[in-house]
């Protein structure tokens, strides 16, 4: 089969194809239509809004900590942070024990957005996920990150989802 040549639907090996294609195409546009809804909804991008659902329930005493909980890279939940900062749903503080590490919270008017906020497309992935078994998460990690690489493409450090990625590369270069 040549390089541009798509498998036939017809062989298992056609079906898996179109399967994995058909995910793909799912997750994109669930994404399209959840940013599309949380932009007109709450004027804010779909990660400042993971971002700020991440730190309603709990805050965040590190950017490293936050980046683990959203499962990103610290330079691009920077980004998000300071745009939450400057918008005024989010504080970011020198610690009162540590100056050397910083207190990121909600504000009142970043709770008050929240009450009407619909769940991000992140939370319900990142849920379904866990309920997967310790070995499927693996499997899947392992799998897609081997597609990627076949693929040829990069899974170094890309940005949150919905977010501008040329401003995450700005700020880490």
């Amino acid at each position: 089969m040549g390089a541009n040549q798509m498998p036939d639907a017809s062989t298992p090996e056609g079906r898996a194809v179109a399967r994995s294609m058909n995910a793909v195409r799912s997750i994109v546009r669930a994404l399209r239509i959840n940013t599309r809804a949380i932009e007109l909804k709450t004027g804010i991008s779909l990660a400042q809004l993971f971002v700020l659902q991440q730190l309603a329930e709990r805050s965040a005493s590190s950017l490293n900590e936050l980046a683990e909980r959203t499962a990103t890279h610290q330079s691009s939940v920077s980004v998000v942070v300071r745009r939450l900062v400057e918008r005024g749903y989010v504080t970011r503080v020198s610690s009162s024990t540590d100056k050397r590490r910083i207190e990121i919270d909600v504000t009142a008017m970043g709770r008050a957005m929240l009450t009407e906020a619909p769940t991000t497309i992140q939370t319900q992935l990142m849920e379904a996920l866990r309920r997967l078994s310790s070995s499927d998460q693996t499997m899947l990690a392992d799998l897609m990150e081997r597609w990627l690489h076949e693929a040829k493409i990069d899974i170094a450090t890309p940005p949150m989802l919905g977010e501008d990625e040329s401003e995450v590369q700005a700020t880490s270069a």
